[in-house]
């Protein structure tokens, strides 16, 4: 006992993948070292990074440098990093592609290391019940899926509206994003569908993951148009043209009757706000709009001057990075799950990763072959 609670007094991290994302843990981890050692007593430590692309370490080191962190460890790949015996928990932010074989290593290995993976899961649905089977046989690792949209503060707060019964029963829920194209990344993997698992999975899974919880119920059917307009059509790498969509209007159908719509542009820099979300209930509708913050409610029977508006914060957030703020929420569940010794489980749990995964699998087959595409065939149920 007295082992364990010396173990969670100090959490050890390694970061597979150190690009973009993997940067934004590592400024993540910093200022969450500093917070919870004030505290709670805990010390957390970035220890070792993992990559075989040699300018993304170099990258990782100067940060971790600017950062004030102890210099972490470097090692060419991720099965030489969990051989180290440094780490406790691995943060897995390499491309999408990668994250199957890394998560499968990680979980067989012999030495237990809990496990944050970025979104998506993986990029088919068949490697995400691999991973999920495997995971049943190390209950003492916590594996998190970093579907951390469902953090931002006012998604959060609209979260709890509609918890708590304020819109009644949920019958649609809207979700508009409109941003920029898809960021330039190590080697382009992400221009290609067979690396990132297509848009509406590496991209919208975080938008699916939130009908879910909106609607929450299970989806059955979805149905979606998209193509590649805009973006990408003049980019040629190793003789091969892009293939990722750069819009999409996605209908997903729920098992307790509601409905989910997805518009996606990613050709719209000129917007207001990035991501705009709506769910109405029977008895109300509430909306958020991101990053302004706002989040608006009323119900039917008091009107439109009945609305509610108000602006959504987190005090907790120390450090509000590429996400406004929800990747440190994401880590402080983490940590509070790794520290909790398996007496709770991950606030995003490897199911909740297969879903969000499972109906991007389903739109983009949709917008392959015109068809209304049912989960049970994507699932395999």
């Amino acid at each position: 006992m007295e082992e364990a609670a010396a173990a969670a007094a100090e959490v050890r991290y390694g970061i597979v993948g150190v690009g973009m994302m993997g940067r934004e843990h590592l400024h993540n981890l910093a200022h969450l070292a500093t917070e919870v050692e004030r505290e709670q007593s805990v010390r957390v430590r970035v220890t070792g990074l993992a990559d075989p692309h040699q300018e993304s370490l170099r990258l990782g080191l100067q940060l971790a440098a600017e950062l004030g962190l102890p210099p972490p460890q470097t090692f060419p790949g991720h099965r030489e990093l969990l051989d180290s015996g440094l780490c406790d928990a691995i943060i897995v932010s390499s491309p999408n592609m990668t994250h199957y074989e890394i998560l499968m290593d990680i979980i067989h290995h012999r030495e237990p290391q809990h496990i944050l993976v970025e979104k998506p899961l993986c990029t088919t649905v068949q490697d995400c019940k691999k991973v999920i089977e495997a995971a049943k046989q190390r209950p003492e690792i916590v594996v998190q899926v970093g579907l951390e949209y469902r953090y931002m503060p006012p998604v959060a707060k609209l979260i709890d509206i509609v918890k708590s019964g304020t819109l009644g029963q949920v019958r649609m829920v809207a979700i508009r994003e409109h941003r920029f194209p898809f960021l330039v990344k190590v080697n382009n993997w992400n221009r290609f569908n067979c690396n990132s698992g297509g848009t509406l999975v590496e991209k919208c899974c975080h938008f699916f993951d939130l009908m879910i919880l909106f609607a929450a119920a299970n989806p059955v059917r979805v149905m979606a148009s998209g193509a590649i307009d805009v973006n990408h059509k003049n980019e040629v790498y190793d003789g091969q043209v892009p293939d990722i969509i750069d819009n999409a209007y996605v209908i997903v159908e729920f098992d307790n009757g509601s409905r989910g719509m997805l518009d996606l542009c990613m050709f719209a820099e000129g917007s207001r706000n990035e991501q705009e979300i709506c769910v109405v209930g029977d008895i109300g509708k509430g909306e958020t709009f991101v990053p302004e913050s706002i989040v608006r409610f009323g119900k039917r029977t008091e009107g439109r001057d009945g609305v509610v508006t108000i602006m959504a914060e987190d005090e907790r957030i120390k450090y509000q990075g590429l996400h406004h703020g929800s990747s440190y929420l994401e880590h402080l569940n983490f940590l509070s799950a790794i520290r909790a010794q398996g007496a709770s489980g991950p606030s995003v749990n490897l199911s909740d990763g297969l879903l969000s995964v499972a109906v991007g699998v389903a739109g983009q087959l949709s917008i392959e072959q015109g068809r209304f595409v049912t989960m049970e065939e994507v699932l395999g149920l």
